[in-house]
């Protein structure tokens, strides 16, 4: 069998590709980096270490690349796969359209009855692959899109494995920490499927990508911001701090109601997996930077993702919400001048105001109770930050 999979970055080769080699997949990665592309070529295969106290490293095996620039073989290669996948961020999938509409259209062309095709996009938000049909369908022609509503699935998906930024003398090398999950909306396939080895496939999709969300990414998230605000530069240092760590905890126990009263999760197993999530942090055979985990904070902070939605859910069905309060006040003042995200969100700040910012970019109008609380704390927050105290953010909770 074979997969073609857009992104070779340290989610893509030390995630999914391992996965689908389990699976026996041959895989084409579909890159920009030439030096990465040509070591694919060359060798066929790069080691993959996990982030565990004897560092056990693997080999995956009957890979090669080619280079996104080059339209024509990343057509033929979609032509001739049996599954596609994606690990370049939900902002990017409009840059590979035009690619999986060219490699469905020869698909079709090359074959009279082609084999059905999944396309998967892996990434870390609610409905990627879905997002991907509406960006490739327009570029299908109306009997183009008849034929792929027989032949081509979209199913959304859900992916956890935390692998933080590094450098290796080995470009291809990549560290990644033991604990992975990767679930798929069983609805959203087509009869015949072969399973793929180590994924679950599940009726209802929501309830695992919600609680991978507001679990994982708010927790990770929250570390980081709060623990910006302390003066720490990594998640390790940040959550072996009991302020931080209770910080934490307290925004992802606000998560976990609103979880628990939406899916009807037992509180006890979610209480566990908390827990559990927490524990992956702290993980003291890899180093992750605050910078990296708090980067991108306007898309963190949009309407829909990890701080502002528990929080809007939360809120209407009455829970407490003081923790996630104090998580948005503290990523309104990251401002780390590197991450560009941060500088424009800073800027919008001073320019506008934090109650513009609060209705435009966080989508909570000023009506709305969260509104003030949101602003109170962030001045809070602010004025501690830029004195250079450490901020007690929990101070009214």
């Amino acid at each position: 069998m074979k997969a073609v999979h857009f992104g070779a970055g340290n989610i893509g080769r030390g995630f999914i590709g391992p996965i689908l080699a389990e699976s026996d997949y041959e895989i084409v990665f579909v890159a920009r980096n030439e030096k990465k592309i040509s070591l694919l070529q060359e060798r066929g295969q790069y080691p993959v270490t996990l982030a565990n106290e004897s560092r056990d490293t693997e080999l995956v095996k009957n890979v090669t690349a080619v280079s996104i620039k080059d339209v024509d073989e990343v057509a033929e290669s979609i032509a001739e796969a049996d599954l596609v996948t994606t690990a370049i961020g939900m902002s990017a999938l409009k840059d590979i359209a035009e690619s999986v509409a060219r490699g469905i259209k020869l698909r079709f062309k090359k074959k009279k009855r082609p084999e059905p095709l999944h396309i998967i996009a892996c990434e870390n938000g609610i409905g990627g692959s879905q997002r991907l049909k509406k960006l490739v369908y327009p570029l299908l022609k109306p009997s183009e899109r008849k034929q792929a509503d027989e032949l081509v699935a979209f199913p959304n998906t859900m992916v956890d494995r935390i692998v933080p930024i590094q450098q290796h003398k080995d470009p291809l090398k990549v560290m990644v920490e033991p604990f992975c999950e990767w679930v798929i909306h069983k609805a959203g396939m087509l009869d015949g499927f072969t399973k793929i080895k180590g994924v679950r496939y599940v009726d209802s999709l929501d309830p695992y990508i919600e609680r991978k969300l507001f679990t994982v990414n708010t927790g990770h998230c929250a570390a980081a911001y709060f623990g910006y605000l302390e003066g720490f530069s990594t998640i390790q240092e940040a959550i072996a701090n009991p302020t931080v760590l209770k910080q934490v905890r307290g925004v992802l126990q606000e998560t976990g109601a609103m979880l628990t009263q939406k899916y009807n999760l037992d509180s006890k197993k979610h209480e566990l997996y908390i827990e559990k999530m927490i524990k992956r942090f702290t993980n003291p055979h890899f180093t992750d930077k605050i910078t990296r985990v708090g980067r991108s904070p306007l898309r963190k902070l949009s309407p829909n993702d990890r701080l502002v939605r528990p929080a809007i859910q939360a809120h209407k069905m009455g829970l407490k919400t003081d923790h996630l309060v104090a998580a948005i006040a503290a990523a309104l003042v990251f401002d780390f001048v590197k991450d560009p995200e941060a500088v424009k969100l800073q800027n919008s700040i001073r320019e506008h105001g934090i109650g513009y910012v609060i209705e435009h970019h966080l989508g909570i109008p000023d009506s709305h109770p969260l509104h003030s609380r949101i602003a109170d704390k962030y001045n809070e927050c602010f004025s501690s930050h830029r004195s250079g105290d450490q901020p007690d953010v929990l101070s009214q909770l």
